[in-house]
């Protein structure tokens, strides 16, 4: 954050006072701040304030109290080795965004080293899902592969997406160089003996590569934008959370035909439908609050679950608010989550439709 003077002996760090923090007589000390430039590790900063006639203690206890503010970056010098300069360089704002998010202190290293250890598939590389992917390697995270056996076509394409130039061609070919180009050092090719850390599905799930992925406890994220909404959610960790299965129960306690147009909405003649309802602010909308609470879980840095834990995000145009919706695991589901839910509070105290 920008160190900005508020007088002569007052200085504050950011801007916005839900992150900035202000330190007041600083005196002739205040050069120290022109030392964390990130070229010095802490000793060489005393040693260096020590030059210009800035005692020992008076530095640490500058670097203490913006350490305790929150507004101080001590990135770990092993990790900042392994790191390529243009990897690093690169990822800055996402570091550095890290950071200020979840108050760490390391410069986002904590949430880089379990990004850039984490596999996601992204199932269905159509407009949600061609951003889906391209964002979460933009984000840093080493491996995300797709899969989606369809062909390219003009409603395809999308900024952060398909380019004119995969029309008529593999849809997930096509997602892996858009991926290439904003991050060439990501890992694309998919593997179907590796289990992924995480699976996003953009559109309707397929019932089979559900099944599997609950059979194998691989945590997955429900994203779906079309007839002008956008639903992310739910973030099924199977057993602890509502799948989606609990979700489609709910649904039919409320509706006793869901059940038959879901079978039609997931059928084979579903891919047929064109177009589909979702323009490019919706699909870019929906793409980033699904990377968003996709990063939140590989993350893990906050005490509590990501708001997708049983519950969904969503927005119906043209208000453009989005919402939170709970979905609570049901008796009638066989994934073991009721049980869980019960002693944990899961998904307590927080907003509803």
């Amino acid at each position: 954050m920008r160190p900005l003077w508020r007088d002569r002996d007052t200085l504050q760090v950011g801007v916005d006072p839900r992150r900035a923090a202000a330190l007041t007589g600083l005196g002739k000390a205040a050069a120290i701040v022109s030392l964390l430039d990130g070229s010095r590790d802490a000793a060489e900063v005393v040693r260096t304030a020590a030059a210009y006639g800035i005692a020992p203690d008076a530095a640490n206890r500058v670097l203490g109290l913006l350490a305790s503010a929150g507004v101080l970056d001590d990135f770990p010098a092993h990790l900042h080795k392994t790191l390529p300069d243009y990897l690093r360089a690169r990822l800055v704002p996402e570091l550095a965004c890290a950071s200020l998010a979840y108050g760490h202190g390391d410069g986002g290293a904590r949430v880089i080293a379990r990004r850039r250890a984490a596999f996601v598939r992204v199932y269905g590389a159509g407009r949600v899902g061609a951003c889906v992917a391209t964002f979460l390697a933009a984000s840093g995270v080493a491996w995300v592969s797709c899969r989606d056996r369809g062909t390219a076509a003009p409603a395809d394409i999308t900024p952060a997406g398909l380019e004119a130039g995969d029309v008529g061609t593999n849809r997930a070919a096509g997602v892996a160089r858009a991926i290439r180009r904003v991050a060439p050092e990501t890992r694309t090719a998919d593997d179907a003996t590796r289990l992924p850390d995480l699976a996003v599905f953009a559109g309707r799930p397929d019932p089979v590569e559900v099944a599997e992925l609950m059979r194998n406890r691989v945590p997955h994220l429900a994203v779906l934008a079309d007839e002008a909404i956008g639903v992310v959610g739910p973030l099924v960790e199977p057993g602890r959370s509502a799948c989606l299965r609990c979700v489609d129960l709910r649904k039919a306690q409320r509706d006793r035909a869901w059940p038959v147009i879901l079978a039609q909405a997931g059928g084979a003649l579903a891919a047929d439908v064109s177009p589909r309802a979702c323009d490019t602010a919706l699909a870019a909308a929906t793409a980033a609050l699904a990377v968003a609470q996709s990063l939140t879980f590989i993350d893990r840095a906050g005490p509590r679950p990501p708001v997708t834990a049983n519950g969904t995000l969503e927005v119906v145009l043209p208000d453009w608010q989005w919402r939170r919706r709970s979905w609570l695991p049901h008796a009638a589901c066989t994934c073991g989550a009721t049980q869980i839910t019960a002693v944990t509070g899961i998904g307590a105290g927080r907003g509803t439709l």
